[in-house]
């Protein structure tokens, strides 16, 4: 079973920067978390994929964040990282961080990013 623990999040200003990281924890092969990356949901919205990057650094993005967000893992670490720059207020959502062979068999908490002045 594969625990993943997100942290950071939080308030941050239109056209700011936020790093979000997620741990994955518990007794399993590497190819449990092959895919590792975030999705989010903002309120009344249906969950959206924000980038997912595989343990050979793959990456896919969807188009809304492309050129700002960056994501990044640390096999080693068991950690994925989500730089997220020049923020919007559109932005603003709870991100959730996923792991699996294939992307969406294990979910964080949850955590919450909202841009506001």
């Amino acid at each position: 079973q594969v625990q993943l623990e997100e942290s950071g999040g939080g308030l941050v200003q239109p056209g700011g920067s936020m790093t979000l990281s997620c741990s994955a924890a518990g007794g399993f092969w590497s190819s449990a978390i092959y895919f590792m990356g975030w999705y989010r949901q903002a309120p009344g919205k249906q969950r959206e994929l924000v980038a997912t990057i595989t343990s050979d650094q793959i990456t896919n993005y969807e188009d809304s964040v492309k050129g700002r967000f960056t994501i990044s893992r640390d096999n080693a670490r068991n950690t994925v990282y989500l730089q997220m720059n020049s923020l919007k207020l559109e932005d603003t959502a709870v991100y959730y961080c996923t792991a699996g062979p294939e992307a969406g068999r294990y979910w964080g908490q949850g955590t919450q990013v909202t841009v506001s002045s």
